[in-house]
């Protein structure tokens, strides 16, 4: 059975071309001289250059096309989620929507499952997410993800139809923990870079990693999620993922900081915004989020890399 995915950013490009491999996929663009492009050279070369578009692809910028199906995989950024669900709500009125992104609305601190629930109500919400590169999935590298829906019967189904020869998708319940574990990992990346940016080295990595893990659960815990949930690939997986590789745009972010170079205003980077909420949401409920706290104010400039370390260090001795 067909699918869509609505956003031609590098991960719903991967996605469509793994999917490909499953029958046809509809591309959604809303940039017409980008669909052009692609309907042309079978390639997304603005965002994914070098991978060819296989032929069961059909790209388009008719929203009411792509939302014929009754699977929707809305790949577009966090911060952009409400306003895209928003405008398109009619055609996407009573389908499956499963969210491709990961992140916290700065505005009102939901993920996307809760986004699209208070946005949508007659919509079945689903998230896809876990540690994966859009470059690897649609070079068919394998890729393991989770898959999170709160009706049991439909997340098998749709585990079953979006699961690929080179995508494994494991699914869960709790779309609370799924949601957190994705969000807060990008803030934990963050931090990493600085310290990697820093020459902080190696040791202090682990540390963030570590401690940084430890803030997530107990974030997520907090707002109903299971611990378990945090410990898949949702959670610790992602967070292993982010804050090892220079290919996640959080990490070379933090990188940024750390070096005290500039970064390319116009690479999506989720962390900055969760971190904001998530630094807010701490403060509003007597939460110890240090990590987190310490990033947002490090992205905002409101701490030096120096002082962020010192405000880190400094804090009192504890049990672990």
């Amino acid at each position: 059975m067909s699918v869509s995915v609505l956003g031609s950013g590098a991960f719903g490009t991967a996605l469509a071309i793994s999917l490909a491999g499953n029958g046809p996929v509809t591309l959604w663009s809303r940039d017409a001289a980008q669909a052009r492009a692609m309907q042309e050279t079978a390639e997304n070369a603005q965002r994914l250059p070098g991978v060819t578009l296989p032929p069961q692809i059909s790209v388009t910028t008719q929203i009411d096309q792509a939302c014929q199906t009754d699977v929707l995989l809305v790949s577009v950024p966090m911060q952009q989620l409400r306003t895209a669900l928003e405008q398109y709500k009619s055609a996407m009125a009573g389908k499956t929507l499963v969210a491709c992104c990961k992140g916290i609305e700065l505005s009102t601190g939901l993920g996307p499952v809760a986004v699209i629930r208070e946005t949508i109500p007659d919509a079945q919400p689903a998230l896809l997410t876990g540690p994966s590169f859009a470059d690897d999935i649609a070079r068919g590298l394998p890729t393991a993800l989770t898959l999170a829906c709160a009706d049991a019967d439909l997340g098998k189904d749709l585990q079953a139809r979006l699961t690929t020869t080179n995508l494994r998708l494991y699914r869960t319940t709790d779309t609370t923990g799924a949601e957190l574990g994705g969000a807060l990992k990008n803030v934990m990346a963050i931090g990493c870079g600085a310290a990697i940016g820093a020459g902080l080295g190696d040791s202090a990595r682990a540390a963030l990693i570590t401690r940084g893990f430890a803030e997530m659960q107990r974030f997520a815990t907090q707002r109903g999620a299971q611990a378990e949930t945090l410990m898949g690939l949702s959670g610790l997986g992602d967070l292993v993922l982010t804050c090892s590789s220079e290919l996640s745009r959080n990490y070379r972010f933090g990188q940024s900081l750390g070096l005290n170079r500039p970064f390319n205003i116009g690479t999506t980077v989720e962390g900055v915004a969760t971190a904001r909420a998530v630094a807010a949401i701490a403060k509003a409920e007597g939460l110890d989020m240090p990590i987190s706290t310490t990033v947002a104010e490090l992205s905002d400039g409101a701490y030096s890399v120096a002082q962020a370390i010192q405000s880190l260090l400094g804090r009192p001795l504890k049990e672990e």
